[in-house]
């Protein structure tokens, strides 16, 4: 079966006059009888050849080379199926790929099919499709006894030479292939069209593409040494494709993700799946599978089929705490109850990707070649077997981190089989472990293109960017009639929302405005900073830098809604009744804005709160003026809280969720080293913008899904599944409060009387329990959903989206266009482009969804690269700051989970560790090790020595002292130890300044700045973003303003965490 976008060519090419013939396929029947099947084959004069040359009149919509080229490239089939990543370089330009070597890398699987046809769609890759298999003088018809390797090789030949006659001779040809026989056979028959092998083909053409010559020589090394299959098999061969279809659909196999366990990636993982609860209450956990031989070769990540064990072999999740790969082997079996286990019989998907590697130091044992050597690569994620690589640098990437890719994994062997793509930089350096985390969650930020950039507007001293009188006149015009403010982090650059608040009629009603920086007017759909934007889907914040997903002239400049200069905007205006607060009329549409002040949540809250605070923008008018000035933003202000807060109480009446979030930032001090991680601080500002934001979000949803029903994109959060509460439910009853989750009204009001009086953290841990047990919020398209199913369960809307952050969400930038498109449609004009269709906004709303999900994973693992390297630099036994007070808020069989506010850390802390001691404490608190035994409870865990007995129950506060444990191959984590069973309440520690000229501490972005910062000016390019186009400055905030709760949990359950956005 042609692959689609060999069909849509075909259809797109059709022409009256056709060539009918047949093609004959001698295929395997299930049962393994040859069969011989004749089919129609139909060829045409004229099919598209998308060269700019053309002077047939051939019909080339869309992506056509261009003729300012030396030659075309044409790869041979066998070259698409093993080199693709290399032809993959935008570098190279001019590349035709062929019908022939698209149908054989289709073969190949559909992984690889989905890459070609990615690239042949991506604008910013200058190749094209050629369907030569019905041109008429290119068609080749496999020859009697004629190899499949053969004939595709003279098919691809055939091909380049119409190409060269097609064009007239204007452009030569270059044909690559591996086949020695071909270039010795073809290389001479025509002049123009040269037939080279690949290697020579990069070295000749390209020979600065050092990158492309090295990553050719990886794949190639790798093809030569590939292991040969041995006659003892270490795992058993995957079943068919139709016995796994048959068996899925029988109920025979179960169809899911293969999640391997971060904490036991050799013996624990399991199988997910959003339909196996419906199918089966016992499955609603998943199913366990136990061991490596059980996987079956599947690695983190494959959709896998799996066959249950009989109900005597299941097993159940391993309780104790695990201190990592050694601690697997231990002879500690304590399980849960018996769970659903299998073992995997089939791989439905490899969903392979990039992984990070590191070589570890030669032992003698590896066996190697005189031209290379064959390492076994230990992987930075814990859960992705060792990597068989072949290399003539083993010695030089000792321990460095290397992207490898995994090319085979055979069952005569133990581990799969890869080869190196590029490498890193050493392990332990600052920049080799912030480019791990990017690439270990797929996340690829170059700097923006010139093609990108000359797509922007001109924004400079000599050549200012002004409001175009045409567009103004088209616009709603505030400038004048309104206050509009914005409330942001200190010192942030993306100023993507601003509010306004003002009394209307005398005092009977009330004006909120919602004023969104309009991002879609400078940004075309389908142009290539929107295919960018749309391939990076959002702002990547990491703990020391961001990576913007629109260039910096929009984000930091003209689509930021900075204070005094004029702006494009999307508005949402209410007008509320100034007595019940009803909505009695809303207003969307486009205006233009000049924003007043810029003010920092801290200085609106001390306005707010009646203090004396300055106003930057106000320092420079005379008392009078000031004070009058003054007295309207504070007027303003207390309007905007007084509706937020009637806001927040009818969701709260609905049941919205309040759920504890954390955000932790670096302070550094004057010599840039970290000297303390500060959680911040709630303001009611905080909640006062946020509410505003979900109540713009929440109308706009409405909005478009009436405009649009079947094909708007909006965002729902599933309820959460009840067993997922367990542990917050049992948690609460250890202390006496009863939790209900039967929905969220109740698990609201539950929360809201689990207070303990004497303690508010315990109160802070259960909403963090709470937020661990959510599902995560999605995007999706109304098309796709039935609309009871559209609900927010944490915000307790029936309706919601994202509009308000178009600079840093692509999603919020559809929602725009939608928006545009409704109220087109509602004025009675034709949309300018019609949204696209339920098919293609779901596609999206997926992509969206996992690249959020990314961005979540690398702030998250940003968080505790920077939590350790504030750490590191420290000394555990003498430096005040590596003690701290931590509660309990789990308790497992050989230790407990503890939180620790101060730095918003939370880990294990062992209570018995690998030599059987365990901990003991004495009169004063004091802990040591000893000799000894320990028991689990419920609600606490009990050790026993000589020295007497020690008991830790649940929200114990005890002292911990945090230290850091660092290996070659992996991320550093941080390690807590017990000191006392008391709560510390020593000084506050006194934070020394500069602890060393730690080259990694040096390169932390200054967060603590913040702290000296004067108003926000207009932001100035730094030279890295002039250089660079990618924003310098963090903001930490945003992206945890999302996520509210990440600290608490690990990365697994992160996956489940509802991102809970304003």
């Amino acid at each position: 079966m042609l692959p689609e976008f060999l069909v849509e060519l075909q259809l797109r090419s059709g022409v009256p006059r056709m060539i009918k013939t047949e093609k004959v396929l001698h295929l395997k029947s299930s049962r393994g009888r040859k069969v011989r099947v004749v089919r129609e084959h139909y060829l045409r004069e004229r099919v598209p050849c998308f060269s700019s040359l053309c002077q047939a009149g051939c019909d080339n919509d869309g992506k056509v080379l261009s003729g300012d080229l030396t030659h075309y490239v044409v790869p041979d089939a066998e070259v698409v199926v093993n080199y693709l990543e290399v032809l993959e370089f935008p570098e190279l330009q001019g590349v035709v790929f062929t019908q022939t070597a698209c149908q054989a890398l289709h073969s190949k699987g559909r992984r690889f099919y989905n890459r070609l046809r990615n690239l042949l769609k991506d604008p910013r890759h200058d190749c094209v499709l050629f369907a030569n298999d019905f041109q008429e003088f290119s068609y080749c018809p496999r020859e009697k006894g004629e190899s499949q390797e053969k004939w595709q090789t003279r098919c691809v030949y055939a091909a380049a030479v119409w190409y060269f006659n097609h064009l007239a001779g204007m452009m030569d040809m270059v044909m690559i292939t591996e086949d020695q026989d071909a270039i010795s056979r073809f290389s001479s028959l025509n002049s123009g069209v040269y037939v080279i092998s690949v290697q020579d083909y990069l070295q000749s053409f390209w020979p600065a593409l050092r990158a492309a010559q090295e990553l050719y020589s990886s794949v190639s090394q790798a093809l030569q040494e590939k292991e040969a299959e041995g006659s003892q098999r270490e795992f058993p061969e995957h079943l068919p494709a139709e016995v796994l279809e048959a068996g899925i659909k029988s109920g025979r196999f179960i169809q899911g993700t293969l999640n391997v366990s971060k904490h036991r990636a050799q013996n624990e993982a399991f199988i997910s799946s959003e339909g196996l609860s419906t199918k089966n209450p016992d499955l609603s956990g998943g199913v366990l599978v136990v061991g490596s031989k059980s996987r079956n070769r599947a690695v983190h990540g494959d959709a896998v089929a799996v066959e249950l064990l009989p109900k005597s072999e299941w097993r159940g999740r391993v309780t104790a705490l695990s201190e990592g790969q050694l601690d697997e082997k231990s002879g500690e079996t304590t399980e849960t109850k018996p769970m659903p286990t299998g073992r995997v019989v089939g791989i439905l998907q490899k969903n392979w990707r990039d992984y990070v590697v590191t070589f570890p130091p030669r032992d003698g044992t590896q066996p190697q070649s005189r031209n290379s050597q064959r390492i076994l690569a230990v992987p930075w994620d814990r859960r992705i077997p060792k990597i068989r690589i072949s290399t003539q640098q083993a010695d030089a990437l000792q321990d460095h981190r290397v992207v490898v890719r995994i090319d085979s994994w055979p069952s005569t062997s133990l581990y799969p089989n890869g080869h190196s793509v590029r490498v890193l930089g050493r392990a332990g350096e600052l920049e080799t472990e912030v480019q791990t985390i990017l690439m270990e969650n797929c996340i690829h930020v170059p700097p923006f293109s010139e093609a990108q950039l000359r797509e922007m507007p001109a924004n400079s001293p000599e050549k200012p960017w002004t409001v175009d009188p045409a567009e103004a006149a088209a616009r709603r015009d505030l400038r004048e009639s309104h206050l509009v403010f914005s409330i942001d982090p200190r010192g942030c650059e993306d100023v993507d929302d601003t509010l306004s608040a003002r009394s209307l009629a005398g005092g009977k009603l009330l004006e909120l405005g919602v004023h969104i920086a309009d991002v879609t007017h400078f940004v075309s759909e389908g142009s290539l900073t929107d295919l960018e934007a749309r391939s990076r889907a959002t702002t990547y914040y990491l703990a020391d830098r961001r990576y913007d997903m629109l260039p910096a002239i929009l984000s930091a400049d003209l689509c930021s809604l900075l204070g005094g200069v004029d702006r494009y905007a999307m508005s949402v205006l209410w007008e509320l009744d100034a007595q019940s607060l009803a909505v009695t009329k809303v207003w969307f549409g486009r205006t233009l804005i000049r924003s007043s002040y810029q003010l920092h949540y801290e200085l609106a809250q001390a306005l707010l709160n009646g203090e004396e605070a300055e106003v930057p923008e106000l320092a420079r008018l005379d008392p009078e003026q000031r004070d009058a000035k003054l007295s309207e933003l504070i007027e303003a202000l207390e309007t905007l809280t007084h509706i937020a807060r009637h806001l927040r109480a009818q969701r709260d009446r609905g049941g919205a969720l309040e759920l504890e979030g954390v955000e932790v930032r670096a302070q550094l001090d004057e010599e840039k080293n970290i000297t303390a991680l500060v959680p911040r601080q709630p303001l009611e500002v905080h909640e006062t913008v946020a509410e505003c934001m979900i109540y713009a979000n929440h109308w706009v949803a409405r909005k478009i899904q009436e405009a649009f029903p079947y094909q708007a994109l909006l965002r729902r959060h599933p309820p959460p599944r009840q067993e997922l509460f367990s542990q917050l439910v049992d948690t609460a009853r250890a202390r006496g409060f009863a939790i209900d989750t039967r929905t969220n009204k109740a698990l609201a009001d539950s929360l809201d009387q689990a207070v303990d009086p004497e303690d508010p953290l315990v109160n802070r841990l259960l909403r963090m329990m709470a937020t661990q047990a959510m599902s995560q919020a999605v995007y999706f398209s109304t098309g796709a959903q039935p609309e009871d199913q559209f609900y927010h369960y944490g915000l307790a809307l029936d309706r919601y989206t994202h509009f308000t952050s178009p600079i840093r969400r692509y999603a919020d930038m559809v929602v725009h266009r939608l928006l545009t498109a409704a109220l087109q449609v509602e004025r009675g004009a034709e949309p300018g482009k019609m949204p696209a269709g339920n098919k293609d906004v779901e596609e999206l709303a997926e992509h969206i969804n996992n690249r959020n999900r990314a961005a979540q994973r690398a702030q998250n693992l940003s968080t505790s690269l920077f939590q350790c390297l504030f750490f590191k630099e420290r000394d555990p036994k003498t430096d005040p700051c590596c003690v701290a007070d931590g509660i309990i808020y789990s308790i497992r069989d050989n230790g407990v989970l503890v939180f620790i506010p101060e730095y918003g850390v939370k880990g294990p802390v062992y209570m018995r560790n690998k030599e059987g001691q365990v901990v003991t404490a004495g009169p004063d608190g004091t802990c040591e090790w000893q000799n000894g035994s320990v028991r689990r409870y419920s609600d606490h865990i009990t050790t026993t020595s000589g020295c007497g007995s020690a008991t830790f129950r649940l929200f114990d506060h005890i002292t911990v002292r945090i230290s850091v444990l660092s290996t070659n191959c992996h991320a550093d984590t941080l390690n807590l130890e017990v000191v006392s069973n008391k709560q510390h309440r020593g000084p506050a520690p006194q934070r020394p300044g500069s602890q060393g000229r730690s080259r990694l501490v040096q390169e932390v972005v200054r967060l603590a700045e913040e702290a000296q910062e004067k108003a926000a000016q207009k932001p100035r390019l730094s030279r890295e973003e002039r250089e660079f186009r990618q924003s310098k400055a963090p903001n930490l905030y945003s992206i945890l303003e999302e996520i509210r709760e990440l600290a608490l949990m690990d990365l697994e359950a992160a996956s489940r965490a509802c991102a809970f956005t304003a």
